[in-house]
């Protein structure tokens, strides 16, 4: 039997609250969800002096629309986005990509800020963030995707930094679709397209160490949005994973199919 660690659980009120309990503690880090950061602790892999639980702080909850802006907290669960009638209307590529996360479990506690802290790199949301050119809002600042992600794992928030929402522009249209691991759900290779006026955005996840837009896909389909746009075009694979699931080239292949399907969804 493993045991974790000892710990000291907080609740906070408050953000303000949750900031406090932070900056007072050794090494302290926030919980959300719980999918990632709670089983590295029962196999010993973290061991936070301090577990700041998020789950009380109501004002990161709940999706609200304001012109052509969609926000969305950042402790709202998978399973309400996917629910949402306010998502499904605005942006019906966002609900359909939450109702396919992990399953039933997983959706009724991830929420959309823990998946878009851990970055993990075959997760669905930083694609939707990239892909849409979203926003990431904090207790600090306000964070475009295009600059949010790093790498694996990794992405600009600072220390003690908590998102609190996610915000999306309303524009164009778009779809995601994924090739899922059959276990876990998590997409070997998954790709998010958003065509609108001001031209077309592609975003790709569980290829590479972290997600990435794909600037030859981009440039290929704002010339001519068809799946023939995508022939002949070699992704630069150095930093492609490699694994039990799936080699480079099958992931290179991959993006080049499941994004002309994406497109053949679209047209």
């Amino acid at each position: 039997r493993v045991i974790m660690y000892n710990f000291n659980y907080h609740c906070p009120s408050s953000l303000q609250e949750a900031e406090s309990l932070y900056a007072k503690s050794e090494d302290p880090m926030f919980l959300a969800g719980g999918h990632t950061l709670l089983p590295t602790m029962k196999q010993r892999l973290n061991a936070p002096t301090d577990l700041i639980d998020l789950a009380g702080l109501t004002e990161l909850s709940g999706i609200s629309r304001e012109g052509n802006v969609l926000q969305i907290g950042a402790y709202t669960r998978h399973a309400d986005v996917a629910a949402s009638e306010l998502v499904q209307t605005a942006i019906p590529a966002l609900a359909k990509l939450a109702r396919g996360i992990g399953d039933t479990q997983v959706r009724n506690r991830g929420t959309i800020g823990g998946s878009v802290a851990n970055n993990d790199p075959a997760a669905d949301y930083p694609a939707a963030l990239l892909g849409l050119g979203a926003t990431v809002v904090t207790t600090k600042r306000a964070v475009p995707a295009d600059e949010f992600f790093v790498d694996m794992f990794e992405t600009v928030l600072e220390e003690g930094e908590i998102i609190t929402a996610v915000t999306f522009p309303v524009k164009g249209d778009a779809e995601y679709i994924k090739f899922a691991n059959p276990a876990s759900r998590y997409a070997t290779v998954g790709v998010f397209i958003n065509r609108h006026n001001d031209g077309v955005r592609v975003a790709i996840t569980g290829a590479a160490s972290s997600v990435f837009r794909c600037s030859e896909y981009e440039a290929a389909l704002s010339s001519s949005f068809a799946e023939s746009a995508l022939n002949g075009i070699t992704l630069r694979t150095d930093n492609f994973n490699e694994d039990l699931h799936a080699s480079v080239d099958y992931r290179a292949h991959l993006c080049a199919v499941i994004a002309k399907r994406v497109i053949a969804s679209m047209v």
